[in-house]
């Protein structure tokens, strides 16, 4: 997962090549190719100078990247697009909810990115990770960009109005029992009576954190639909009814504008942090820097996030977009990417090395005690279950947190009320 703001953003090298079926070849310039890469959110690239790296490096390349905010609205997109077979790039993100869909129902319009070179890398990336791109029959349709090991992200200077501790060690020891220790402290935080500011941001947040903890979510591993009956899941929605209706949450909802702007007014004290969310809090906070520090998540562990890279058999070029891709893929791109925007690598080698492993965010923390990013999200990401999904696994989850826990949250729904019509909801959307 990552921003879920409606928004279309484009960031092209040089002059947009036109319309049409992906790949073209550039008028302007004798032998030279145009890789159209379509992704969503921020995966760090052009961020990073990746784009601009490569083409340096393959000056017959030429990469027109465009990005969608709205991970939903991309996902929909591309999927008219694969059945129409146009509007596609030469290079498509998949997320991490929506891979199982891809593997299992979309194969036949993505390339096998195995014999294209792709299989080398596989014993550099977390088993579980190259796993999920992986076709029931052994292709390989995704490569792994990043990951979202858990944290917890915290307001120092709320903490401290609020008595107490403001040390990343002390306050990991707030909850060194699991959540309920996480919503025992934000029971304290409340109590304070701190105006204009909630323990964390929604109940929501909290539920996906929790969930990401386990193995087993809301398929099991023959593909059958178990959240009505995964004690995980009962568990997790249990813990944000406590959130949601306990008055610990600030009732925001995510990725909106309401939420950015909170991340500075001082509105909640708390967020599940994922590692991706390091980069999306600087950018929506800006000079707030060491007000905000991270530290080890309820649990020790979690998933939250991470995405693919995939290449559309509309592709002309489907060579030199799958070069691209593994390049991206690849340890040194994917250390590059951490350092500047926070985004965990998929690839282990990547993860070992020194640059992320031992990076301390001089943004969070107290002045002169960065926070150990590297440390914290390399300790998560080292613990994690491999995890089952399913082909419905993203509107599940959507039915559950913007539908039911959201009902309970913002509009004060029983809880047991809001859960039947999850039930009835995830019946009807998955047949």
């Amino acid at each position: 997962m990552r921003t879920r703001v409606v928004a279309v953003v484009l960031a092209i090298a040089s002059v947009l090549a036109p319309s049409g079926c992906a790949g073209s070849a550039d008028g302007a310039g004798a032998g030279r190719i145009t890789l159209k890469v379509r992704l969503f959110g921020t995966f760090g690239y052009q961020e990073a100078g990746l784009f601009d790296a490569y083409m340096a490096r393959h000056p017959d390349i030429r990469i027109e990247y465009s990005t969608i905010q709205d991970s939903g609205q991309y996902w929909t997109a591309l999927q008219t697009s694969l059945s129409t077979e146009s509007g596609l790039g030469d290079l498509q993100g998949i997320e991490v909810s929506e891979i199982t869909d891809a593997t299992a129902n979309m194969a036949d319009s993505f390339v096998d990115l195995g014999p294209l070179g792709a299989s080398a890398l596989r014993d550099q990336f977390y088993p579980w990770k190259w796993a999920q791109g992986l076709t029931p029959d052994g292709k390989v349709l995704g490569l792994g960009t990043d990951i979202g090991p858990e944290a917890m992200c915290y307001r120092r200077d709320l903490f401290a109005k609020a008595g107490l501790p403001t040390a990343r060690a002390d306050v990991a020891a707030l909850w060194k029992n699991g959540w309920d220790g996480y919503v025992a402290a934000g029971e304290r935080f409340r109590a304070a009576g701190i105006p204009g500011s909630a323990w964390t941001d929604t109940a929501s947040g909290m539920f996906n954190a929790m969930i990401g903890q386990s193995p087993e979510q809301y398929y099991d591993a023959s593909g059958r639909l178990i959240y009505d009956r995964n004690p995980a899941v009962a568990t997790a929605w249990g813990e944000a009814m406590k959130i949601a209706a306990g008055g610990l949450s600030a009732r925001l909802t995510q990725f909106t504008p309401a939420w950015n702007q909170a991340f500075t007014s001082g509105q909640f004290a708390t967020v599940a942090c994922p590692s991706w969310m390091i980069g999306y809090i600087k950018s929506q906070t800006g000079s707030l820097d060491n007000r905000w520090d991270v530290t080890t998540a309820p649990g020790g562990t979690g998933n939250w996030g991470g995405s693919y890279l995939a290449v559309p058999k509309a592709s002309k070029h489907q060579q030199q977009a799958a070069d691209l891709a593994i390049w991206l893929a690849s340890a040194p791109q994917q250390v590059a990417v951490f350092e500047k925007t926070g985004n965990f690598p998929s690839n282990r080698i990547a993860a070992a090395d020194p640059a992320v492993r031992d990076f301390s965010d001089t943004y969070f923390g107290a002045v002169g005690d960065p926070a150990p990013i590297g440390r914290i999200f390399g300790d998560a990401a080292g613990r994690l279950p491999a995890a089952v999904l399913g082909a419905r696994d993203q509107v599940v989850k959507d039915l559950i947190t913007k539908g039911g826990i959201t009902r309970v949250e913002a509009q004060g729904q029983d809880p047991a009320k809001s859960w039947a019509k999850v039930v009835r909801d995830v019946t009807a959307a998955t047949g």
